[in-house]
């Protein structure tokens, strides 16, 4: 979530909400969890933090042309992922079949210890 900049000076800050959600829920549905929640709190010029925050605030125009340049990017990646993909040959395992759990001898597999006969 962004902090978002109004036309008016505004800014919604994110804050998120986390209750149980019997506390203002009723029957079954409500007494089973916990309600987990993303909400925005409109601050103005005169709190503490605006300063702060509208350094790194965004209109909702340029979060609107953000969203749709990662959805075109998402897009394109995908599409090169999926081409990638589909002209990639399957890659044989190097050493072969993978060694049997269990099996001291397997390829790969350290030396065991040798017993001595004393």
């Amino acid at each position: 979530m962004y902090v978002i900049r109004l036309p008016d000076g505004t800014l919604r800050v994110p804050h998120s909400v986390l209750a149980d959600a019997g506390e203002g829920g009723s029957g079954p549905a409500a007494r089973e969890g916990r309600i987990i929640a993303d909400a925005y709190v409109e601050i103005g010029p005169g709190d503490p933090d605006y300063d702060r925050l509208l350094r790194e605030s965004l209109t909702e125009d340029e979060l609107e042309d953000r969203r749709r340049r990662w959805r075109d990017g998402d897009a394109d990646l995908l599409r090169r992922f999926e081409e990638w993909k589909s002209d990639a040959p399957e890659a044989p395992d190097a050493l072969g079949e993978p060694d049997a759990p269990g099996d001291p001898d397997g390829p790969g597999k350290p030396d065991a210890p040798e017993e001595s006969g004393d």
